[in-house]
């Protein structure tokens, strides 16, 4: 086993370390607490030491959303390091976002400098290092971190870093949160030795029971009309095909509900579109992959006599305080593991079942073409429409993206319109409903994938949240040129959707105006990309969205800038 030594200070020694241990890039938002560190890349950058390598985020939601894209495109969590606690506020609703989609992020923060006399180098020097100080600075976001620590010295170093990355990395996955005293970061280390690799790993990951497996398979193969669930399947994009052959060997519907990833090729003929409640009035046995809400109870349930089985990397979702849904059967495990046992348990049931599998196969097959129809359908009512329908948005941005971009879906994009055939290429990552992660996410991507088209769709509420200024800033900064598109329907659409359903013949609904909702006068967002050289327009004429979409593309492509069209569309 090597070993690799470093003279100079803990904050140099801590860098070196993560480059060490695969972390590519450092998303910071800087503040008093970080002149050490910003001493030790000033240092790496002179002597040609490998360190992650730092991005100026202007806003902390931006900098942790471009941590998630970065690791959404790569696999591998990156750092993100905030000042003291009014950082890590900032910061707050993106960590939410990351811990309930189960992503790995590093988040880091220095901690207000503790010494006010002495020959501590970093010790407090400006006034704000006393209102700023907390009594327990991570306090403000444990609930949302799977660990959080402070380190004391450098004697802990790598094992702190070692266990933030095995912690953060182990199923299910999620941020973890390091807290960075100033006088710590500033200490002298005189040979400071650590183990290249490292001899810490991440936890493997939680294999299914196969007695369990048994049992699903058996349930599965006597059901004459089962149901796949699902929203989270593809996070691991090989678990695509993994999906797609479970679910064609006994010929099983599958609908994602409110997708986070492509789960499956939209090409499939077991692709039964985004809408399962319907299929939930006939299934007598429902597969709940990977979903933490695949139906609304007292909107739509399954039939009370339909089996449910969920599968997943935490199945009942343990974190969720209350979470009812009924489970017939539970299998813990991660989907590579689990779809893989599943499709073979099935395969030695499959003859005694071939009948009943291919009128299944044929019925569907008929239902997915009657489906295709009505969204064709949709599409050609909307395609002349003033607003614009976010259907025929969305299939003109189709009609450019070809199959191996990556679409960021903040937005009301349709995905009946949109083809999907690749792992990887769609996010929906806002988990936890903290809205303005779409232009950091998608500007994290794009880092991570510098040849890809990058598409980020947003409401304009979502991008007013996205910190625009400071996302348009790191595009232009940092040479990412993504093309943004704002489905502008001058509302909180989800707003006017849930007064409406709470209250459907209340006041606000026929007042048709609900306060609290709208967005009056309309905002010109297309000159807030100007202030970066970003080419931006609006379009409200759906004849003319193609050629603007061209316009922007041969900004993207041709003087590799980066583009926003503000589309004028209708909201719900």
């Amino acid at each position: 086993m090597a070993e690799k030594t470093i003279n100079g200070t803990v904050a140099e020694a801590y860098l070196a370390l993560l480059a060490d241990r695969g972390v590519d890039c450092l998303f910071a938002n800087a503040g008093t607490d970080f002149a050490p560190l910003i001493e030790a890349l000033s240092k790496a950058e002179a002597d040609g030491a490998k360190v992650p390598r730092p991005v100026t985020a202007p806003h902390e939601n931006v900098a942790v959303c471009m941590a998630i894209g970065y690791y959404l495109k790569t696999g591998r969590p990156q750092l993100v390091m905030v000042h003291v606690n009014v950082g890590t506020a900032n910061a707050i609703c993106a960590i939410m976002n990351a811990w309930r989609g189960n992503v790995p992020v590093i988040m880091s923060a220095g901690r207000t400098p503790y010494s006010e006399e002495g020959g501590l180098l970093g010790k407090r020097s400006g006034e704000i290092h006393w209102p700023q100080e907390m009594r327990d600075q991570g306090a403000m976001l444990r609930e949302f971190v799977k660990w959080d620590y402070e380190l004391p010295n450098a004697e802990t170093l790598e094992v702190t870093v070692d266990r933030a990355l095995n912690i953060a990395m182990s199923e299910p996955r999620g941020p973890v949160y390091l807290t960075l005293p100033r006088e710590v970061l500033a200490a002298p280390v005189d040979k400071f030795t650590y183990q290249s690799p490292s001899r810490r790993r991440a936890a493997s990951p939680p294999f299914p029971d196969l007695a369990a497996i048994d049992e699903a398979a058996e349930l599965i193969a006597r059901a004459e009309n089962p149901l796949i669930i699902t929203s989270s399947a593809g996070r691991d994009g090989a678990d695509m095909a993994r999906l797609e052959a479970f679910a064609d060997i006994f010929a099983i519907p599958v609908s994602q509900r409110k997708p986070r990833y492509v789960a499956m090729s939209s090409d499939h003929p077991m692709h039964l579109g985004y809408e399962p409640d319907a299929m939930l009035k006939v299934a007598d046995l429902v597969i709940v992959i990977e979903c933490d809400v695949p139906w609304i109870p007292g909107k739509r349930a399954p039939n009370p006599d339909a089996k449910v089985i969920h599968l997943g990397v935490d199945p009942l979702f343990a974190e969720y305080p209350i979470r009812g849904f009924t489970a017939d059967l539970a299998i813990t495990g991660v989907l590579a593991g689990t779809l893989p046992a599943l499709t073979q348990a099935l395969a030695t049931r499959r003859d005694a079942a071939i009948d009943r599998i291919e009128k299944r196969r044929a019925r569907l097959a008929n239902a997915r073409a009657t489906q295709r129809e009505r969204w064709a359908e949709t599409l050609e009512r909307g395609r002349d429409s003033r607003p614009m329908s976010p259907a025929w948005i969305t299939h003109c941005l189709d009609q450019v993206k070809g199959q191996d971009a990556v679409v960021i879906k903040e937005s009301p994009l349709t995905f009946e319109h949109m083809r999907f055939t690749k792992p990887g290429t769609m996010f929906s990552v806002g988990a936890a409903g903290g809205l303005g992660w779409g232009l950091g996410t998608a500007l994290g991507v794009k880092a991570a994938a510098p040849d890809q088209l990058v598409i980020a769709t947003c409401g304009d509420g979502a991008y007013m949240f996205g910190n625009p200024v400071p996302a348009h800033y790191v595009s232009a900064a940092e040479k990412l040129p993504i093309l943004t598109v704002v489905f502008n329907n001058a509302m909180w659409g989800a707003v006017k959707r849930n007064t409406r359903e709470v209250y459907p013949d209340g006041y606000a609904a026929k007042s048709n105006r609900e306060p609290l909702t709208y967005f009056d006068p309309a905002l010109r967002f297309e000159k807030a990309v100007e202030v970066a050289d970003g080419y931006g327009e609006c379009v409200e004429d759906p004849a003319k969205l193609p050629a603007a979409i061209e316009r922007a593309m041969k900004a993207i492509e041709v003087e590799k800038r980066q583009a926003l069209l503000n589309v004028v569309c209708r909201g719900p």
